[in-house]
């Protein structure tokens, strides 16, 4: 029995797509499909209903997934005896993050992982949309959003503290507000999906519904128009660091905290196993956030 079949069988039981199991895995639809063919063959059972909308487990797949789950973590576990796990990393790894975050903080911090590991592959997809990793064949994706999906797990790895500011420029020929509901007399520029800034007044919760004439979709660019005097903005401090550092942003409204309770996060699958690849990738983004966040101080 073929260990690679039945690593390809465990990612379509996940993702019920033999295409995308296939891709995940650094195969063709039509290889990933011939494999799946073989390990029926091998079985002499049907393992998976085959429609041209998706596929799914037979009976006889359910009850083979569990098994074929333990010998996968039976040869990881004799990999890593022989201290294999983390040496010898190798294949591709999927991973999905947002894009102004993977763009300013995780591509630099692949640079020593890539040398670490350099039999590995990393698929990186940088996007503000959230994608589904099950669906997307994904192994790993970094979010700074609450979780949802129980069946994913997080692992946090560094904070996301949101703040208000603006350009001193803006601020000068438009005022500086000193309570939250002054917002609705400026100009907000918004994230799409972000137009509610709820603040902790003196203990309350206050929700501002925040206007403007701009919206997108990407940290960065909301973040360059504030600097450009177009208006006031919410933003996290990992996006904003530097340029607050440099003084053409500025903190506004202090007083009142924003009371979002957001970190970045490492999110992956549920399984009974996790493969060594995607463990060493978080224990080292783990590592590296809490020694290159420069944002917190």
């Amino acid at each position: 029995m073929n260990i690679e079949h039945l690593k390809l069988f465990v990612r379509i039981a996940n993702t019920h797509n033999i295409s995308a199991a296939g891709e995940a895995l650094g195969l063709s639809a039509a290889v990933a499909s011939n494999h799946i063919n073989k390990l029926e063959e091998a079985l002499k059972v049907r393992l998976i209903h085959r429609t041209t909308r998706k596929v799914s487990l037979t009976e006889e797949g359910k009850a083979f997934l569990p098994y074929a789950e333990d010998v996968i973590a039976s040869v990881l576990s004799a990999q890593a005896s022989l201290g294999k796990e983390t040496n010898i990393l190798q294949g591709r790894l999927r991973v999905s993050a947002p894009a102004s975050f993977g763009k300013i903080h995780l591509i630099p911090a692949l640079t020593d992982f890539l040398k670490a590991h350099p039999k590995l592959t990393i698929d990186l997809k940088l996007s503000d949309s959230i994608v589904d990793l099950v669906e997307g064949g994904f192994d790993i994706a970094i979010r700074n959003s609450k979780l949802k999906d129980s069946s994913l797990i997080a692992r946090k790895l560094t904070s996301d503290q949101r703040i208000i500011c603006a350009s001193p420029e803006y601020l000068k020929a438009n005022g500086i507000p000193t309570h939250p509901e002054q917002l609705k007399q400026h100009q907000c520029l918004t994230l799409t999906g972000l137009d509610h800034w709820i603040f902790d007044d003196n203990g309350k919760e206050l929700n501002i519904k925040a206007k403007g004439n701009l919206s997108a979709d990407n940290g960065e660019a909301i973040r360059d128009a504030c600097i450009n005097g177009l208006g006031i903005t919410l933003c996290s401090k990992w996006i904003a660091h530097q340029q607050l550092s440099d003084g053409v942003l500025v903190e506004i409204l202090q007083d009142y905290p924003l009371t979002s309770d957001t970190s970045i996060w490492a999110i992956y699958p549920s399984s009974r196993q996790v493969a060594p690849k995607v463990r060493a990738f978080i224990d080292y983004c783990k590592e590296y956030f809490e020694n290159n966040n420069r944002w917190e101080v």
